[in-house]
């Protein structure tokens, strides 16, 4: 077992980052316990497209192998191996730069937000430090995304997933907003399809490389502003499949159905995401994967599909794909042909499955990640599957087994 090591949630706003050169470094504290192996550092950065400068990192001041461009001009988790000597109990400290002089070299992640950060930046090469005003622009209190995996000890139990308040007036407005069928007496997997068309039918998937200001997971706004494909600042905003995903959980919970948020990759650092919903069929005993980005449900032999049933299928789960009417409109636009037909058809996405701890999206909007789906993936809320932490996944603190995955919702009636 091993245990992962962190002071921040991964709340990252891909705009907003830490730029290193020589001059500008940045630390990163963590209070570490003894161990006997060798350590992980994760550090999620950027290298900027022509940079050819390394990432240089130094662990309680002494330097280490410096990290290389990878796939620059994208956010990237680096994992770098220490020996068990480089770490002390107690207080650690990291420092990272580069060798450019200009912010033409790399980006480090940040979280903002944080009172008293265990984090600090130098404008000097490391002679002085402070910890305010941080950021490319100097404006915020924040942590930088680095972690540490010790081999000794174990990552928490994962969290339970939390649903919204039913009575919460948030959830009263959204459930006057929902098409009447989905409010209706028929089956649940009906009155999901109902609410899956109807988003996928709503709006334009509008991705990072496309747009600019992040879409808020909440349901109303995400109506209000992506069909005039115009939000925040009158910019056109970023609403892709997290945020069909988002609406539907909260719709499903308004028209009374357990749903809860899944996020898809092919690989760490993978560039075939996916999220979609999942909802709770108790006919059935199980829960069942809803895509209403592409209005896709997935069924084999006339019923519907767990997202383990979908990983089984592996590369023939094009053929168990049922689309909705919403489909058609979807595939108007090109680059959703081309992730149907290179991804979702191919069942790339679902190598690695994980969910969001997290479904009161409306009544709890604090919770909900500011960029998921604009970066690498990297928030600490998502559980993964056990085996992931054996497949690269180590810069998360989350995993369970089938059972946690597979049970019925707790604390929902």
């Amino acid at each position: 077992m091993s245990r992962l090591f962190y002071s921040e949630e991964g709340r990252v706003l891909p705009g907003h980052c830490e730029e290193l050169t020589r001059f500008r470094h940045a630390r990163k504290h963590l209070d570490l316990p003894a161990t006997a192996a060798p350590a992980q550092i994760w550090i999620l950065a950027r290298a900027y497209p022509e940079c050819q400068f390394p990432l240089r990192l130094a662990v309680n001041g002494a330097q280490v192998a410096p990290i290389q461009p990878e796939r620059p001009g994208t956010w990237h988790w680096h994992c770098v191996e220490i020996p068990a000597q480089a770490l002390r109990v107690g207080p650690n400290h990291f420092d990272l730069w580069t060798d450019t002089s200009a912010m033409d070299g790399w980006s480090l992640a940040l979280e903002a937000g944080h009172a008293h950060p265990d984090s600090e930046l130098s404008d000097d090469g490391g002679a002085n430090w402070r910890r305010q005003r941080m950021g490319y622009l100097n404006v915020v209190l924040a942590e930088y995304v680095v972690r540490v995996r010790l081999a000794e000890g174990h990552d928490p139990v994962p969290p339970p997933v939390v649903w919204e308040d039913r009575a919460s007036p948030r959830m009263t407005s959204l459930r006057n907003c929902l098409p009447p069928a989905a409010l209706d007496d028929r089956p649940i997997l009906a009155r999901a399809r109902t609410l899956s068309t109807w988003l996928a039918s709503s709006w334009e998937h509008t991705g990072s490389g496309r747009a600019e200001q992040y879409a808020p997971w909440d349901a109303e706004t995400l109506l209000a502003w992506a069909p005039g494909q115009k939000g925040h600042n009158g910019k056109r905003p970023i609403a892709m499949c997290v945020h069909y995903a988002a609406a539907l959980v909260s719709a499903a919970q308004a028209a009374g159905m357990a749903a809860r948020c899944a996020v898809l990759t092919e690989a760490v650092n993978g560039m075939a995401g996916h999220f979609v919903g999942e909802v709770w069929e108790p006919d059935l005993g199980k829960w069942v994967v809803v895509d209403p980005n592409a209005d896709a449900m997935f069924v084999q032999e006339g019923e519907p599909m767990s997202m383990t049933q979908i990983q089984q299928a592996g590369a023939g789960i094009g053929d168990l794909i049922e689309w909705g009417p919403g489909t058609e409109f979807q595939l108007t636009f090109p680059h959703i042909v081309e992730f149907a037909e290179n991804n979702l058809k191919q069942g790339l996405c679902f190598q690695h499955r994980s969910v969001w701890h997290r479904a009161d999206l409306l009544t709890s909007p604090w919770m909900s990640p500011p960029g998921h789906g604009s970066l690498s993936y990297c928030e600490t809320g998502l559980v993964w599957e056990q085996r992931d932490l054996a497949r690269g996944f180590g810069m998360f603190p989350a995993f369970a087994d089938a059972a946690w995955f597979d049970a019925a919702p707790v604390d929902w009636d």
